[in-house]
């Protein structure tokens, strides 16, 4: 009998960037969201096909990870949830409380096994959400967020043994040793992932689009805003979804993605997925190999908020 888990699914991201303008005029403009709620420094992003009150905080400051954020079902979950952490000696940035920030909500944060913020949070102001237009090239809902660590495997253990996460696939170098774990607290493929990096920091957020149509004309859009791509398009092996990675302004790697695989939990096994086996990367062939150059370009500026609360 599986665990019933207590965190649900992702809702949103929050980072913090010294260039805030130019991030934010990028994510509006270009990428596709829709600012709803502003003050200085400080903006929150809405997707159009989401219920989330946002699904993306920017915020002026040193660069750096300020948290993600879990929706949990109810507040007896989510005290129970609590409760569970607090047993586990998990650090704790704050109890579970009303919170004050846009689209309020109740709950705590925790700082996990490297020194991130997460929140976790229930009973939040929803917004109407709208379906995307056929073509319309815009992201529907945020789709997951991979991390690098440098200590891989202690890092995914921590969401495995206090959040009961569970690892869906895993890439592994030629040799067989892991090089991310993609992991899931619902049926979705995966909404955490966690790759092997020299350090601590973001390695990228990703965006679901309303299907393939969508995403190829979002990547063209994307392309003629000057924005680089980094890698794609193509078609991963592990969550069966397409990419195509671009660097924002603030050299934060953002992935526009799509038809992200829905598992069978009672029936699930995980693969080891070796990246010599080239169609293990990109079934298609579309994009150019991995190499390392591409994998450098997401190892992104060393997190420096590591078990430091950000202010909001």
């Amino acid at each position: 009998m599986m665990t019933r888990r207590l965190v649900s699914h992702l809702r949103y991201a929050a980072l913090a960037v010294p260039d805030f303008e130019t991030e934010r005029d990028f994510f509006v403009k270009h990428w596709g969201l829709t600012e709803v709620a502003a003050e200085d420094g400080l903006s929150h992003l809405a997707a159009e096909g989401s219920s989330e009150p946002f699904i993306l905080r920017l915020r002026r400051g040193e660069k750096r990870v300020d948290l993600a954020a879990f929706a949990v079902a109810d507040r007896s979950d989510l005290e129970a949830l609590a409760a569970k952490l607090h047993a586990e000696d998990v650090q704790f940035v704050h109890e579970p409380q009303e919170l004050g920030g846009f689209g309020g909500g109740y709950g705590f944060r925790v700082f996990d096994g490297d020194g991130r913020v997460l929140e976790f949070s229930t009973g939040y102001q929803t917004r109407e959400a709208r379906k995307i237009r056929e073509r319309e090239p815009i992201p529907a809902k945020l789709s997951h967020v991979v991390f690098n660590s440098a200590n891989l495997e202690q890092s995914a253990q921590w969401y495995i043994d206090h959040l009961d996460f569970s690892i869906s696939d895993s890439l592994t170098r030629p040799d067989g040793a892991s090089m991310m774990h993609f992991m899931r607290c619902n049926p979705t493929h995966h909404s955490v992932a966690i790759a092997m990096g020299p350090h601590h920091s973001l390695h990228h957020l990703s965006f679901e689009m309303r299907g393939i149509e969508e995403w190829m004309r979002g990547a063209g859009k994307i392309l003629r805003s000057g924005a680089r791509m980094i890698w794609g398009p193509g078609r991963h092996n592990a969550g069966d979804n397409t990419f195509a990675y671009f660097l924002s302004p603030a050299g934060n790697t953002i992935e526009y993605t799509t038809e992200l695989s829905v598992v069978d939990e009672e029936t699930w096994q995980p693969h080891r997925l070796n990246i010599k086996d080239v169609s293990n990367q990109d079934q298609w062939g579309t994009a150019q190999e991995m190499s390392e150059l591409i994998a450098r370009e997401s190892f992104n500026d060393i997190d420096k908020g590591l078990f430091v609360a950000p202010p909001v």
